[in-house]
């Protein structure tokens, strides 16, 4: 174990060291090729390579360098642990409100994701991002244990236009909060009467709130107290996969809304 640990902390202290090896894993590169791609001197590159040959991680070729079968699995085990702490720094500030539970899919397809938190200037950031994305789409999906004001006005408006087609499975409680506020109640029965729009009710709780915005997946992040803390939202297709899927899950075991759902 020691002998690894020195090895991680060998690659760690060197942010060229883990260039040179990873470009190296891809393919044969020569020393100029590969001061060019990584800005360290000569004299720098020749101790890293003359420290990989010693550990057997490259060989010599014609074509300059390239790593060997061992060391190309240790360039994908570093690129790989460098993704999994990339995706951890990026949820951090969050983690304690993911809905991890009902996330069944790798949390690494979020490396990229965008997080978007409340500010003292921006208090609804999280939904402003939701809105924009709904301004510019042409099919919007949603499951969610809540339905917010702003995005029932948002749809309503859009597929009142003919500019957008709906499907949504909510909750029964967020049906019923719509019901007993008769602006919001109005605002439900006019986009359940437009085209290209299908709700459906599901007497079970729904543990997050997702929305599949064309192709991306946006989902609002809460904590215990229903208090917003965050928005996530990725294009990743493996997360699009489990939005989808999970739509259909829930989609299934619902019923359509009827105006008995939500009549005064």
């Amino acid at each position: 174990m020691q002998d690894a640990l020195d090895d991680i902390e060998f690659l760690a202290l060197s942010e060229n060291r883990v260039d040179v090896l990873r470009l190296l894993a891809g393919n044969h590169h020569t020393r100029s090729e590969l001061a060019a791609a990584t800005g360290a001197s000569q004299a720098t590159l020749g101790r890293i390579l003359g420290d990989f040959e010693e550990r057997s991680w490259i060989e010599r070729t014609r074509g300059g360098y390239v790593a060997t079968a061992t060391g190309a699995l240790v360039a994908t085990g570093v690129i790989d642990l460098l993704s999994i702490l990339d995706t951890e720094r990026n949820l951090r500030p969050i983690v304690e409100y993911l809905p991890t539970g009902a996330m069944d899919f790798d949390l690494r397809h979020l490396a990229d994701a965008r997080i978007t938190t409340p500010s003292q200037t921006r208090p609804n950031a999280p939904i402003k991002r939701l809105l924009d994305l709904i301004a510019d789409a042409d099919e919007v999906r949603a499951f969610s244990h809540a339905f917010n004001e702003q995005s029932l006005t948002a749809v309503q408006e859009r597929t009142g236009a003919g500019e957008q087609t709906f499907q949504g499975v909510f909750s029964r409680s967020a049906i019923k909060a719509l019901a007993e506020d008769s602006i919001l109640r109005e605002r439900l029965l006019a986009l359940l009467s437009a085209d290209g729009v299908e709700i459906r009710i599901c007497d079970a709780e729904i543990p997050l709130a997702v929305t599949v915005v064309d192709d991306i997946v946006y989902l609002l992040v809460r904590d215990d107290d229903g208090i917003l803390q965050a928005s996530i939202d990725t294009d990743e297709q493996a997360v699009r996969d489990w939005a989808d899927a999970t739509f259909e899950r829930h989609w299934d075991a619902a019923t359509p809304l009827c105006r008995g759902d939500f009549s005064g």
